[in-house]
C-alpha cells in the first residue's frame, strides 16, 4: 500500500459538513495536493516532461490551473469574459503547459496562488445557485464550477502524482 501524502497544510474534509463547506474544503484539499507535489524539487525537475509523448510537467500543471481558476471563477462566475489570459496565447491550446524555457517558478507559483485567492473571493460573494455565463452564453452555477474544479484538480493531481514518481520516485496521493 502506498503511504498517503502527509502534511499539516492538507486536511481531508470531514465526512459530514454542509454542502458549501464540503465543496470549499475539497477544493482546498486538491489545491494543496498540487502544491505538495511540486515542493522539494529543482526548477529543471518541475519543468521535466518525463513522459515523452506528453507536454505535462509539474510546472506546466500549475500554470494550467492558474488559467482554469481564472477562467471559471472570474470569466464565468464574475461575468468578465474579457479578462486576459495569463499564459494561453490563443494559438496553441497547450500554451499554458509548454514551452517553459523562460518560465520562472516563483513567479508562476505566485500567479497561481493569486488566482486561487481571487477565485476564493469571487466564490465568497455568491450562493451556490448563482450563475455566470460560459463563453457560449450558457448559464453555469457556482455549484457546477465547484464540482468541475474538484474534478479538474483531481485529474491533474493524478498526473502530478505519476510525474513526481517518474522524476524522483516519490509516491503518495
Amino acid at each position: 500500500m502506498v503511504a498517503d501524502l502527509e502534511d499539516p497544510r492538507r486536511q481531508e474534509p470531514a465526512f459530514v459538513l454542509s454542502e458549501r463547506v464540503m465543496l470549499d474544503a475539497w477544493l482546498e484539499f486538491h489545491r494543496m495536493t498540487l502544491l505538495l507535489k511540486c515542493e522539494g524539487l529543482e526548477d529543471a525537475e518541475r519543468k521535466a516532461r518525463p513522459v515523452a509523448t506528453s507536454k505535462l510537467s509539474l510546472h506546466g500543471l500549475v500554470r494550467h490551473m492558474a488559467e482554469v481558476e481564472r477562467g471559471w471563477f472570474r470569466r464565468v462566475l464574475e461575468s468578465d469574459p474579457e479578462l486576459p489570459y495569463i499564459y494561453f496565447d490563443g494559438i496553441d491550446e497547450d500554451s499554458d503547459l509548454f514551452p517553459l524555457d523562460d518560465a520562472v517558478w516563483a513567479t508562476d507559483l505566485a500567479t497561481w496562488q493569486a488566482e486561487c485567492t481571487a477565485a476564493r473571493e469571487a466564490a465568497a460573494g455568491h450562493d451556490l445557485d448563482d450563475a455566470g455565463r460560459t463563453r457560449d452564453g450558457k448559464e453555469c452555477s457556482l455549484r457546477w464550477i465547484y464540482h468541475h474544479m474538484i474534478e479538474e484538480y483531481a485529474r491533474h493531481n493524478g498526473h502530478a502524482d505519476l510525474i513526481r514518481e517518474l522524476i524522483d520516485g516519490s509516491v503518495g496521493c
